[in-house]
């Protein structure tokens, strides 16, 4: 698998909620993490894991759909929420809100379930991707690098297939040809 960050990078974690993989990242050395999840109650559990490890993560509650950093990102790491977004309009307005977020040459990394995966998850209907539907729907500001597949298996002992996928951001995109 290809190397997409090192600590001095800027990574938001798209739907972190109390992710143990920001606790993670700040125990290897990571010292600008954007942590953005919808629930302030899942973000103020992560706060209050973190300790003293606060300053180096920015916790955001915000729709990722509304989503606009103070500047761009490195790394844009999403397991788990792109699926969720079953509207075109809505995937396409979050590849927009990547694209402008991650710097030229950073990286977007999307975990979402594939296309033989769960047609709902936590009651909610949800869209399924292959790597091949998610290079073209990130076509416009990103070029796929490395995508896989990966059987998750649910504390519950259910296996949910994921489509994981790397993208690396284009110098340009589209837009920047308007």
């Amino acid at each position: 698998m290809c190397r997409v960050s090192v600590p001095s990078s800027r990574v938001a974690l798209i739907g972190a909620g109390a992710s143990a993989l920001v606790l993670d990242l700040v125990q290897q050395g990571y010292r600008s993490i954007d942590a953005v999840d919808l629930s302030r109650a899942a973000l103020h559990q992560l706060g209050e894991r973190l300790g003293d490890a606060t300053g180096v993560v920015r916790l955001v509650c915000r729709d990722v759909l509304d989503l606009v950093f103070d500047g761009q990102v490195d790394v844009w790491h999403d397991r788990a929420t792109f699926h969720f977004l079953i509207d075109p309009y809505d995937q396409a307005t979050y590849a927009n809100r990547a694209t402008a977020a991650v710097r030229p040459g950073g990286h977007l990394i999307v975990a979402t379930f594939a296309a033989n995966g769960p047609e709902q998850c936590s009651g909610l209907p949800v869209a399924r991707h292959s790597a091949a539907a998610l290079s073209v729907l990130f076509a416009e500001g990103f070029e796929q690098i490395e995508a896989f597949g990966h059987d998750h298996v649910t504390p519950w002992g259910v296996v949910q297939p994921f489509t994981y996928a790397i993208f690396r951001r284009r110098q340009w995109s589209a837009e920047d040809l308007r």
